[in-house]
């Protein structure tokens, strides 16, 4: 495995002290300690313990809005790109579920210009989400009666709550979560009609044999 190169390994020690112990409770110099770094290898790498902060945040919420972008590209209809998305949100915590705790603990104490930032790109991913449902229901994929706001949020805060509960030691893989909340949201919106194409039965989960 390559080394990690020092900001890597500053991001890494911040993770997690900032989730154990808390924002304000961590210094840098507690960092650089636990790090096994420099001050100013810190000081090279960040302008601030808050913009440290900010990148911890900023990498993935980069991330699911890149993964979102993709699954757009990638696919052509409503159901199939909500799948992917959703898909694509759940994996994410593969990689970034120390960084989500860090992120809802922590993100009020951003510096405004950092929180703004953030927030655009939040603004981002939830507009595509809402595009994604007003198409599915323009071309009469997806169920009409529930508001986009309020389908589109209620996908958010499910897979958001995840940070809360998943353990890469817990009984189903991320993969499988994945799969499985894609599958909750799709029979949740779908039509009748759009859930009966032959099209879309790779999107759901087989029926295990007893």
């Amino acid at each position: 495995m390559p080394q990690r190169s020092t900001k890597e390994r500053i991001m890494a020690t911040a993770l997690q002290l900032f989730e154990a112990h808390g924002y304000h409770r961590v210094t840098v110099d507690q960092i650089v300690q636990e790090s096994g770094t420099s001050k100013g290898g810190f000081y090279h790498n960040f302008k601030s313990k808050d913009e440290l902060l900010y990148m911890i945040h900023d990498s993935f919420i980069t991330y699911v809005l890149d993964k979102a972008q993709q699954a757009y590209e990638e696919w052509h209809t409503p159901t199939e790109r909500l799948s992917a998305i959703v898909r694509s949100f759940v994996m994410m915590f593969e990689h970034y579920r120390a960084h989500v705790t860090v992120f809802y603990q922590e993100n009020l104490y951003l510096a405004p210009d950092y929180f703004d930032k953030i927030k655009q790109k939040r603004d981002r991913y939830k507009q595509m989400m809402f595009k994604v449902i007003q198409d599915g229901i323009e071309q009469g994929e997806f169920r009409p009666e529930v508001p986009v706001p309020i389908t589109s949020m209620a996908i958010f805060g499910m897979i958001n709550w995840t940070y809360k509960w998943y353990r890469e030691n817990g009984p189903y893989t991320i993969r499988q979560i994945a799969d499985m909340f894609a599958d909750l949201v799709l029979h949740s919106i779908l039509t009748e009609e759009a859930r009966r194409k032959e099209e879309y039965a790779r999107l759901f989960l087989k029926v295990k044999k007893s």
